[in-house]
Parts: C-alpha cells; sequence; structure tokens
C-alpha cells in the first residue's frame, strides 16, 4: 500500500510577536530548501524533522508563492497598520512554523530578527516546480546574506513513481518538473524504497544510476516514510566558499560525467584541464555560457576549482543557473597537480565545445 502524503500538522500553540527584538550578531543561519514533486513526501520530511527530539530551535517556513516570485520584491500582504501579515506557531520541541504567501525575503529578516537564536531554517518549496529562483535570492541576495545563508537543496524523491514523472512530456519542448528537481539537488532522499524492494533486487540500484546519469554529484539518502536523521541533510555548507566541499566531490572514484544521455538531454558533464587560466577570461567564457546561453546548452548547476594565473590560491567556482562565484579558498599545496576540473549540470550539454574551449583558456 502506498503512502499517505497528507499527514496532520505538528501539535502546536500561537506566538506572540515582540516587536522589540533585534537582529542577532551571531554567524548566518542555514537555509535548507525542500522540493519535489507532489506525493515524494516533503511534508512528510517536514513533520518528522518537526517532531523529532533532535535539540534545535529549527524554524519551518512552508510558501504558496509561484514561480513568478521576483529577486527583487514579491507582492506584499499587508496588516491595518503595514504590519506584515504571518501566522507564526511554536511546536512543544521548539522548533518554530509558518506560512509565507508574499515576500520571502521579509519573511527571513523576521525570523532572524526573533529574539530566539534559530539553528536552521527549512524552506519547504510548496507548488513551486523549480528551485532556481528560491536559490537565486538565498544564495547572493545581499540583502540576505549576513543573516542566513543557502546551505543546500534536499529533493524528495518518490522511488516507485520517479520513472513515470521522469518520462512525463517525452517528445515536447518541456521537461518533468521532476528532472529539474534532480538536476538542483544537493541530496536527493529517495523515498518509499520499501516499495520498490518488494520488485527484486538491482531495481533500487537501477533507479540510484537513473538519478545519477542526471546529476553525478548528488548524494542520495534511501528512506521509508522520510525517516530520516536530521544531521544528514542539515548543515551540509554545499554553497560555502571553502574548497574542502568541492575537493571532496569532485575526486569522488565514480565517474562524474553520466554515462548515457537522457531523452530530455539532461546530464552531468565534467571537463579537465591543467595550466593556468585568466580570471578575467574565465567569467567572459562563463557568462556566454551561463548568460547567452552559447551553443544552445543550458546549464543549471555548476562546481568546480581553478587554477588562477599569478595566484598561489585554488579558486572555487559555483553557479545556480545565471548566477555564479570565483572566490580563492586555500593555498595549493607543493605537492598538488594545480588542475582546473569543472563539473556541468544542464541540458543540451556539449562536450567537445566545453573541453576545447577550456583548454583554449588555459596556458602551461
Amino acid at each position: 500500500m502506498e503512502h499517505d502524503e497528507d499527514e496532520e500538522p505538528p501539535l502546536a500553540v500561537q506566538i506572540q510577536r515582540d516587536d522589540d527584538q533585534s537582529i542577532s550578531q551571531q554567524s548566518s543561519v542555514g537555509v535548507t530548501l525542500i522540493t519535489g514533486y507532489l506525493g515524494s513526501g516533503k511534508s512528510t520530511l517536514v513533520n518528522h524533522i518537526l517532531n523529532s527530539q533532535h535539540g534545535k530551535r529549527i524554524a519551518v517556513i512552508l510558501n504558496e508563492f509561484g514561480e513568478e516570485i521576483g529577486v527583487e520584491r514579491a507582492l506584499i500582504n499587508e496588516g491595518e497598520e503595514g504590519a506584515v501579515v504571518e501566522e507564526w506557531v511554536e511546536l512543544a520541541n521548539g522548533c518554530v512554523c509558518c506560512t509565507v504567501k508574499h515576500s520571502l525575503v521579509q519573511a527571513l529578516e523576521q525570523l532572524v530578527q526573533r529574539k530566539e537564536r534559530l539553528d536552521h531554517i527549512l524552506l519547504e518549496t510548496t507548488g513551486l516546480a523549480n528551485p532556481a529562483p528560491l536559490a537565486s535570492i538565498l544564495w547572493l541576495d545581499e540583502q540576505l546574506e549576513s543573516d542566513v545563508k543557502l546551505d543546500s537543496i534536499v529533493t524528495v524523491v518518490d522511488a516507485k513513481n520517479v520513472r513515470f514523472q521522469l518520462k512525463e512530456h517525452r517528445g515536447s519542448s518541456s521537461f518533468p518538473e521532476a528532472y529539474f528537481q534532480i538536476a538542483f539537488a544537493d541530496i536527493v532522499i529517495l523515498n518509499k524504497v520499501d516499495l520498490v524492494s518488494a520488485e527484486g533486487s538491482g531495481a533500487l540500484e537501477e533507479l540510484e544510476e537513473e538519478i545519477h546519469n542526471i546529476n553525478s554529484l548528488v548524494e542520495i539518502i534511501h528512506s521509508v516514510r522520510c525517516q530520516v536523521d536530521s544531521s544528514k541533510i542539515l548543515n551540509r555548507h554545499a554553497y560555502d566558499t571553502h574548497a574542502a566541499h568541492l575537493e571532496a566531490l569532485l575526486e569522488e572514484s565514480r565517474s562524474l560525467s553520466s554515462n548515457k544521455l537522457h531523452d530530455s538531454g539532461v546530464r552531468t558533464l565534467c571537463v579537465c584541464e591543467t595550466g593556468t587560466v585568466d580570471i578575467d577570461k574565465t567569467r567572459i567564457w562563463l557568462e556566454e555560457i551561463l548568460w547567452e546561453k552559447k551553443h544552445d546548452m543550458d546549464v543549471y548547476r555548476c562546481k568546480g576549482v581553478l587554477s588562477v594565473q599569478n595566484s598561489d590560491q585554488l579558486h572555487t567556482l559555483q553557479a545556480v543557473r545565471e548566477l555564479y562565484e570565483i572566490v580563492p579558498a586555500r593555498k595549493w599545496k607543493k605537492e598538488e597537480n594545480r588542475v582546473n576540473k569543472i563539473v556541468f549540470i544542464g541540458h543540451n550539454l556539449k562536450e567537445d565545445v566545453l573541453i576545447s574551449s577550456l583548454r583554449a583558456l588555459a596556458t602551461c
């Protein structure tokens, strides 16, 4: 029998808002985006975290805005005296929950201004097919960067139905939501694995291969009814500028490039080149790919390490859609082989073009 996605919300009591609360001067609070197809188990995961005795003060935002949300400003509902309308509830284990129907930026600002310091924020992307707009807002928004930061994107996948979801719209010019959600994910929770295990040995391995063919960098966690240890999905630092996380991903033994190409053309591709690159020329090269969609390539995510001319610093590269950053992370070690390695996740990626154009940037 299939699991029921809709569960009763956890018991909660109304919070009285304190307008005199000041902004915390502590370090930024991590935000985890939780996305997934309807029925995959997103709400089950959120309820599991909210009801767990993890000892953390976690805020959960259930949003009800659509894809038209803007990076600059979203439609704001105001009270009689211009106050933002919110329904905040506090749970028995110290977590906080609310529903947002307007500006995400203002909702986050209210959260970080609360007197009680938060450990983490979960944002369930209810009704939002593509997590990219929210990720863009959270990652590099100047209003927020001192108070909150994007920690990771978690996609919940229905193991029983994911193959059907990936095959939707085949032959059309649009892609199923499942492709975007997996392509942008840092972690995939493969939920309802008990329903697939009954089909015989090898079924789960085939599903993992299907997911990794779309996004070879993603970490896959098996679950039943989304019973996942919160430590596996919180504080993952997937967008930190430090090199350690990226280096661990890029040095994994399995191939980072997709072995198979989906009908949709969504895949992972890794390109490497020795030598050093000019930072300004590299930015122009990236902007042609990310902004101008050169050679009709559509990049969703991009991660990499760069060896930059006239610098002893290893530089990290991260991109979400059109937004990207290149930052120095640490000094290269003497014994290290200085190399440029970039992983692209997207649609219609052309391996020969990416290899030759990166090679043209690099000098011995």
